[in-house]
C-alpha cells in the first residue's frame, strides 16, 4: 500500500475546503480530495447569498443580534461577533477570486434581505451565488497548482490510538479509496482538515446533493472527536414541490423580495404563527408550513410573488424563474408549490472558529463543524459567511504554526482479511432507504419521545447489520456512505433524546417550551 505525504490534508471541495486550500498553499504542500468532482458540493447549490454588513445603516451588533435571535440564544455571543466582524475579509477573498457580486446602477452593492434579518446585508450574484463562487474558487485553485484528487473518498481517519502509539490520541491522516481504480491507500499528514459538509441525505426529502452523507461527522466521531448539537437539523421551508424537481430550492431571497406564503386558495397564513409573517426565521416558517399541511391535508403550500411582475422576476431570479417554467410554473402568474425539506446541519464536530477540534491534528471547517455560530437554528445566508471566515482563521492558525510529527508514523497496509466482493447491492439500497424513511417519519420537523425511541431501536439494529456487511465485503463507495449515514442518524437521535425542551429546530410535543437555560448537547467520540 502506498502512503502519500502532505503538510495539509483537506477533505472536501466546497467553499470551506477550497478557501482553506487557497489560504494554506503558500505555507506548504496541500492535498485536497473530494469524492466526486470538485463542484459536487452544497456550496454549488447555494442560491441566496452571503451575509456581510456593508451598509452604513447596518451594524455588526445588529447582525449578531439577528443571529442570536434566530439561533434561539444557543449561539456563543463571542463566536457570533467574531465571525460577523470578519465577514468583509471573506467577501474580499471571493472578489479576489473573481466573483462579481451584484451592484446597483450607482455602483453600490445590491444587498438583499432574507428571513430573520433586520437589514439588507446579503451579497449575491443573482440567484446562483454558490455556483458563481464555487467556479471562481476552482479556477483559482487550478491556477495556483494546488494538488487535488477527485473521485476519492475517505474510509476512516488514522489515529495514534488505533495504531497503538502511546501518548495523547491524535489524527495522523486517513485511508482513502480511489473510486476510479478501487485502490486503497493512506494519506499521511499532521494537519487534517474536514470540510465535508452536512448530512442532509439522512432524510428522505432534502434539497442537498447526493454527496451530503455526513462523512466528515462520522469520520470524526469514529476517530474520537466530540460531536455536538446534532438534533438541530434545519428544514428549508420552500423546496419546489414537483415529482421531477429533485432538490430544487426556491431561495429565501424570494421571500426577502416580497413573496408571501399562502394556501391553495391564495390565503396568507404566516401572520397567525408569527408577527413577522413570511419573513420569520426558517424554523418557524418550516413548522408553520408543516402545521398547515397537516391541518388541511394538502400535499403542499405555495409562494405568491405575482405582484412583482415578469420583467423583475426574470432579472432578479433568472435561474429560479426558468427552472419553475420547466415544470410548468410561471412565477409571474402562478402560485409556486413548495414543501419543507432537510437543508442544513447546524450541529456537527465540536470546533473553534479556527477549526480546532477535540482531537489533536484534526480541524473541521464549514457545515460539518459546530462552532456555535448558528445555535439552535441558522440565520439565512450565514453558512457561506462562516465557511469563508473559518477557513481564513483556520489557515491563520495552521499556516505559520502547523502541527508536525516528531517522527513520521508507519501506516500499516489496509487489511482486507476474508472480505469478498459484494454480491447483493440490494441490501445496501434497502438499508439506505429505510434509514432515510424512518428519519423523516420519526425525527422530522415535529418530534415525540415515542417516535425518537422507535427510531433509536431500529437504528441500533441497522447499524449492527451495516457493520456486519462492512466487514464481510470489500468496501465500496455506497457501503462507506451508508455506514456514515447510519452514524449521523444515530447521533441526531441520541442528541434529540438528550434535549428535554423545544428550542429552535428541535420541536417536541413532549416538551413544548424552551428551558430557562440554553445548554449544548455534547456526545463523546467513539475512538476505539
Amino acid at each position: 500500500m502506498k502512503t502519500v505525504d502532505c503538510d495539509y490534508f483537506i477533505i472536501g471541495s466546497g467553499m470551506s475546503g477550497l478557501m482553506s486550500a487557497l489560504h494554506l498553499a503558500s505555507y506548504g504542500k496541500v492535498l485536497l480530495i473530494t469524492k466526486e468532482k470538485l463542484a459536487d458540493c452544497n456550496t454549488n447549490f447555494a442560491q441566496g447569498g452571503i451575509c456581510c454588513v456593508m451598509d452604513e445603516k447596518d451594524s455588526f451588533d445588529k447582525h449578531a443580534r439577528d443571529t442570536m435571535i434566530a439561533g434561539a440564544w444557543l449561539g456563543d455571543t463571542n463566536v457570533v461577533h467574531e465571525i460577523c466582524e470578519h465577514a468583509p475579509e471573506g467577501i474580499r477573498d471571493l472578489i479576489d477570486c473573481g466573483v462579481r457580486f451584484a451592484k446597483n446602477p450607482d455602483g453600490s452593492w445590491d444587498l438583499t434581505r432574507e428571513g430573520g434579518h433586520s437589514a439588507r446585508r446579503i451579497f449575491h450574484a443573482g440567484d446562483i451565488t454558490g455556483e458563481k463562487c464555487e467556479s471562481a474558487m476552482i479556477r483559482r485553485v487550478k491556477r495556483a497548482g494546488i494538488e487535488y484528487r477527485e473521485n476519492t473518498i475517505a474510509i476512516d481517519l488514522i489515529t495514534s490510538r488505533k495504531l497503538g502509539i502511546k501518548g495523547e490520541n491524535r489524527c495522523l491522516g486517513a485511508y482513502v479509496l480511489d473510486k476510479s481504480s478501487d485502490e486503497i491507500y493512506a494519506i499521511r499528514s499532521a494537519n487534517t482538515i474536514l470540510a465535508t459538509g452536512g448530512c442532509g441525505k439522512v432524510y428522505l426529502y432534502t434539497c442537498n446533493p447526493d454527496t451530503a452523507t455526513g462523512d466528515g461527522i462520522a469520520l470524526a466521531w469514529r476517530a474520537g472527536a466530540k460531536i455536538e448539537n446534532m438534533e438541530f437539523i434545519q428544514f428549508h421551508p420552500t423546496c419546489l414541490y414537483h415529482p421531477q424537481a429533485k432538490r430544487f430550492l426556491i431561495s429565501e431571497a424570494v421571500r426577502g423580495e416580497g413573496a408571501v406564503l399562502v394556501d391553495k386558495h391564495g390565503r396568507e397564513f404566516m401572520k397567525k404563527y408569527d408577527p413577522r409573517g413570511s419573513l420569520a426565521p426558517r424554523d418557524i416558517v418550516a413548522r408553520s408550513i408543516d402545521s398547515e399541511m397537516k391541518r388541511t391535508g394538502d400535499d403542499c403550500m405555495f409562494l405568491d410573488i405575482r405582484s412583482k411582475g415578469r420583467a423583475y422576476l426574470m432579472k432578479r431570479f433568472p435561474n429560479i424563474y426558468h427552472k419553475c417554467m420547466e415544470f410548468g410554473v410561471d412565477m409571474a402568474k402562478d402560485l409556486i408549490p413548495i414543501v419543507p425539506a432537510a437543508h442544513y446541519t447546524c450541529g456537527g464536530i465540536q470546533a473553534k472558529t479556527s477549526g480546532e477540534t477535540s482531537l489533536k491534528g484534526l480541524s473541521a471547517v464549514g457545515e460539518c463543524a459546530s462552532t456555535r455560530l448558528h445555535g439552535a437554528n441558522r440565520l439565512a445566508s450565514n453558512s457561506l459567511m462562516e465557511a469563508l471566515v473559518c477557513a481564513r482563521l483556520t489557515a491563520a492558525r495552521l499556516g505559520p504554526h502547523p502541527e508536525k510529527f516528531d517522527k513520521k508514523p508507519d501506516i500499516p497496509a489496509w487489511k482486507i482479511g476474508n472480505a469478498v466482493p459484494p454480491d447483493e447491492a440490494v441490501l445496501v439500497a434497502h438499508m439506505w432507504d429505510e434509514i432515510r424513511r424512518l428519519m423523516w417519519d420519526y425525527v422530522g420537523i415535529v418530534r415525540t419521545n415515542k417516535r425518537l425511541a422507535r427510531a433509536a431501536r431500529r437504528l441500533k439494529t441497522l447499524r449492527r447489520e451495516i457493520t456486519d456487511y462492512y466487514f464481510r465485503y470489500l468496501v465500496t463507495p455506497d457501503t462507506l456512505e451508508l455506514r456514515n449515514l447510519a452514524v449521523c442518524a444515530e447521533l441526531i437521535v441520541r442528541s434529540a433524546q438528550k434535549r428535554h425542551e423545544s428550542r429552535g429546530l428541535h420541536y417536541t410535543l413532549d416538551y413544548p417550551r424552551a428551558a430557562k437555560k440554553a445548554t449544548h448537547t455534547v456526545i463523546p467520540g467513539d475512538g476505539r
